[in-house]
């Protein structure tokens, strides 16, 4: 492992020294005048006229057969929080990266310098005929719910937030194995997530639909819960439907859980909660690029099985082994949504990719051999 001070020194250089991550390559080259004319003027004009008769053949004709926007306006980037769409703009690339290294799709980074909610459906709506597909990215909650929503209504290609539901599938293909590991079922598992916003929400209700019930989310004020006063939108929605022990304390809720998810921040996980956790504890400390808790100390406090969302430890819950495949599949099979239903059968098969699992791997590398194509294939 290396010290996060020498990949910091190593990306700076390389980033500066590329000018970035992406570049845009032609399919065919203009190298004699009948190339001219036939990939622009005049030849050009008969795609056009056949697509203004035909729109649908777009995804024929031009790239949006295999072209995904990845799109985010900076507001809850990494970790790193609301550092604006510039600054952004190295995740958005990166993303387009791990889109076509792993499941062959050319991706188009777009940073918005917006935050007004409508304003964004609309610019992301009249951007859309572009695209077969859009990866919404690093929009903070709880505008990013209403953003989304609105354009999975609207909209006749794929939309998902990945930080949501990339998330939210990885983190239940990791418990699915985990749960194996220390022979526990996991729908009756004591699930406590600590961070209430775009994932925390995401992962409770799909936790929920893979039928565990006893899941409590808490935020920087402590566990939501129908007793507290002020909850207002979507946290007072997610009370209703977590924390069935109407825990007030979050030291309450930890002790005695069989797992803790962290999508918050740095420390907000404690070697002193994982010690009060039920025997063979899952700590999942998601944070990047510094997790809740490391790894090391969640270990000597207790904890059975520690994974991160880094790729320097085991165990990386990585939002890569999920939406490269989801829109490799959405785009080969036509599909227009990416259901509830869906986001289950991929967990499942991201599971399935380990036979065997043990503390150490109870998720595949983002590396492993046949991953896009097994999530594809899971894609309905």
């Amino acid at each position: 492992m290396k010290n996060k001070n020498a990949y910091a020194a190593r990306a700076l250089a390389i980033h500066k020294k590329l000018g970035g991550k992406l570049s845009v390559t032609p399919k065919a080259n203009l190298l004699t005048r009948e190339d001219w004319s036939t990939l622009y003027t005049p030849g050009v004009g008969a795609v056009s006229s056949h697509l203004a008769l035909h729109p649908e053949d777009a995804r024929v004709y031009t790239m949006r057969k295999n072209t995904v926007a990845v799109i985010s306006d900076g507001t809850a980037v990494l970790g790193l929080g609301n550092i604006g769409p510039i600054a952004a703009l190295p995740v958005m690339e990166g993303k387009a990266v791990i889109f076509k290294e792993m499941a062959d799709i050319d991706a188009i980074p777009l940073v918005l310098d917006e935050k007004d909610p409508k304003k964004i459906v609309e610019i992301i709506r009249a951007l859309a005929p572009t695209f077969g597909g859009i990866n919404l990215e690093d929009f903070s909650a709880p505008h990013c719910f209403d953003i989304e929503q609105a354009l999975v209504d609207t909209l006749n290609i794929p939309v998902m937030h990945d930080d949501q539901h990339g998330t939210a599938i990885v983190v239940l293909a990791g418990l699915m194995n985990a749960a194996k590991v220390v022979k526990k079922k996991m729908t009756s598992m004591h699930v406590v997530i600590v961070g209430a916003g775009a994932a925390g929400t995401a992962i409770a209700k799909l936790l929920f639909a893979a039928g565990l019930t006893n899941v409590t989310v808490a935020d920087s004020q402590g566990p939501l819960s129908t007793k507290r006063i002020g909850l207002t939108g979507y946290k007072r929605e997610l009370a209703k439907t977590t924390n069935p022990d109407k825990f007030m304390m979050l030291t309450d809720a930890v002790t005695g859980a069989d797992v803790l998810v962290g999508v918050s921040g740095p420390g907000t996980i404690t070697a002193a909660m994982i010690k009060t956790m039920a025997p063979d504890s899952i700590v999942f400390a998601l944070a990047n690029p510094i997790p809740e808790i490391m790894p090391d100390e969640a270990q000597k406090a207790g904890a059975c099985i520690v994974a991160t969302g880094r790729s320097d430890f085991p165990n990386q819950i990585n939002n890569a082994l999920a939406f490269p495949g989801i829109f490799r599949g959405a785009l080969d099979k036509k599909i227009t949504k990416i259901t509830t239903e869906t986001k289950l059968a991929v967990a499942k098969a991201i599971a399935g990719m380990i036979k065997n699992p043990t503390a150490e791997e109870i998720i595949p590398s983002v590396m492993q051999e046949g991953l896009t194509r097994t999530v594809a294939r899971a894609v309905k």
